[in-house]
């Protein structure tokens, strides 16, 4: 079954569809407002209903887009490994299937990279950057191997229990005092993802770096990164801060996932980058082709 091409004007908000581009069927969630919609990518292995807290606490009025990559939450896996430039491709014409043009791109850790890419690619559709707990990939300086070793698999995706054991020692920040919200956070997940979808944003991150291209980026970027966080140290987001023609620098005292798991405290520092949501011109692109399909 297909429906028409989601508006503006549609009456059916917050509705789960799957767009299917360039081989692969991304179940998107497109949260409707006023403006340049923010387009959210997510941690690896993560399915869009770990975002959920930071959407709930933004701006009302803010449209928001997120969605599963492949091989997380509903979207199935990718058949072949891929790369950030593939990926940040299929995220762009996802857009135009949902008849959006310009948008901000917010970035969590693994997600980041993936924002990076996108603006990288589309310098004049992407308005503004935000760079939340992330790198510059392969190239970066990496956080302990002890907790690295337990990324490896999506084990603590699959098991919250096992997710809140190890929580504290591995996002660090306020998850240290509120393990249990992490278990509640992985509960959201209607499905945790497969392995090979895992396994191929390992490899996507494994072989990517934007540590040479950042002086390209043009775009305004909000980089907000933890002095608790030990999966990425916070010196990367202070070399970040360097090679970035128009940066600004949030730091805080907290860890990796702080985003989500104390997000009404971080939802206002990002309406306040972003702007108050308006209309806006040049916001959609009409006229473009949509394959969708209800999600649920």
């Amino acid at each position: 079954m297909t429906t028409p091409a989601l508006s503006a004007a549609d009456p059916a908000d917050d509705t789960d569809v799957f767009v299917a581009v360039g081989g692969q069927r991304i179940r998107v969630r497109y949260h409707r407002g006023f403006g340049v919609p923010l387009v959210m990518c997510n941690g690896i292995g993560a399915s869009l209903e770990v975002l959920d807290p930071l959407v709930e606490h933004l701006d009302p009025n803010r449209p928001v887009v997120t969605f599963d990559v492949p091989g997380t939450g509903e979207s199935p896996a990718s058949p072949l490994p891929y790369g950030f430039p593939y990926l940040a491709w299929v995220v762009g014409r996802m857009l135009d299937r949902l008849e959006i043009g310009v948008v901000d791109v917010l970035g969590l850790s693994w997600g980041g990279a993936l924002a990076q890419q996108f603006a990288f690619q589309n310098p004049r559709r992407c308005r503004r950057l935000i760079l939340v707990a992330t790198g510059t990939g392969a190239i970066m300086v990496p956080g302990h191997p002890r907790v690295l070793n337990k990324m490896i698999t999506p084990r603590r995706f699959r098991d919250p229990s096992y997710g809140g054991t190890i929580a504290a020692e591995l996002y660090g920040g306020a998850v240290r005092e509120r393990g249990q919200d992490v278990v509640d956070l992985f509960v959201r997940q209607l499905h945790a993802g497969s392995r090979t979808g895992y396994l191929h944003q390992l490899l996507a991150g494994s072989v990517w770096t934007s540590l040479f291209a950042l002086p390209a980026i043009r775009q305004r970027t909000l980089l907000i990164a933890g002095d608790d966080d030990p999966i990425v140290p916070i010196i990367n987001a202070q070399i970040m801060d360097r090679l970035l023609p128009r940066s600004r620098f949030h730091r805080h005292d907290g860890g990796h996932i702080d985003l989500v798991v104390a997000a009404e405290t971080f939802a206002p520092v990002i309406d306040d980058f972003l702007g108050v949501p308006g209309i806006a011109r040049h916001t959609r692109r009409r006229g473009v082709a949509c394959q969708l399909t209800p999600g649920g």
